[in-house]
């Protein structure tokens, strides 16, 4: 399907916001409860998020935005992490970090995807001193939809994240039970409960099925 999405904003030389006004319309995509406003808008650095200890925050046009969290979408990252991770991992294919992965997407713009697969051929360097901050991102990035998250935002983050390098981005409704499949920010492929996810050229050979993924909690395998 075809969508039209929002630009992500550029770093000009002109202030940020002079006015909470300019601030919302800057930062229009995301609740404004989700915008940290210390340091204030438009000056926050990559040391502001590394020393971040309250929550998961992403870096959006020098700004401190806190990650949309759940229950529900932290369990199911968890779960299907556990099918992809056991996919990886018998095949030494490379490796699945969660939401605390940190990638960068462009100056001043940093990323949490809930999941992120990278190959070995994507991150040659050492598993065992990863940098804070991956200068790299994922060959696939998987985000699992909370109630604070919009659609404004989700069309966003999928053209930043396809800019960056990403190769393929699912985008996970836990409510709806569905999984958007993308191989280009405006192409994606909508998988119901009745449909099974591949892992298309990135993941050649995994499938999961997601009756399996959005089972009942007494027939899920976790």
């Amino acid at each position: 399907m075809t969508e039209t999405l929002l630009e992500e904003p550029t770093t000009t030389a002109a202030p940020f916001a002079s006015t909470l006004a300019d601030v919302l319309v800057r930062l229009k995509d995301f609740p404004p409860e989700r915008i940290r406003w210390n340091p204030t808008p438009g000056t926050a650095t990559e040391e502001d998020l590394l020393a971040e200890r309250d929550s998961l925050v992403e870096l959006i046009d020098s700004t401190l935005v806190e990650k949309a969290m759940g229950v529900r979408s932290a369990f199911m990252a968890t779960y299907l992490g556990y099918f992809l991770s056991a996919f990886i991992i018998d095949r030494k294919l490379g490796k699945l970090l969660g939401a605390d992965m940190i990638g960068r997407t462009g100056p001043n713009q940093l990323r949490l995807p809930d999941l992120s697969y990278y190959s070995k051929s994507r991150w040659n360097g050492s598993w065992k001193k990863l940098p804070n901050i991956m200068p790299v991102m994922p060959e696939l990035a998987v985000e699992v939809l909370s109630d604070g998250n919009t659609k404004g935002e989700m069309q966003r983050k999928r053209k930043v994240y396809f800019a960056a390098g990403c190769l393929l981005v699912w985008i996970v409704d836990p409510l709806k039970e569905t999984v958007h499949v993308y191989t280009a920010p405006e192409m994606g492929n909508l998988l119901e409960r009745s449909d099974t996810l591949d892992g298309g050229t990135v993941l050649p050979g995994f499938t999961l099925p997601l009756e399996t993924l959005f089972a009942d909690d007494e027939d899920s395998a976790i």
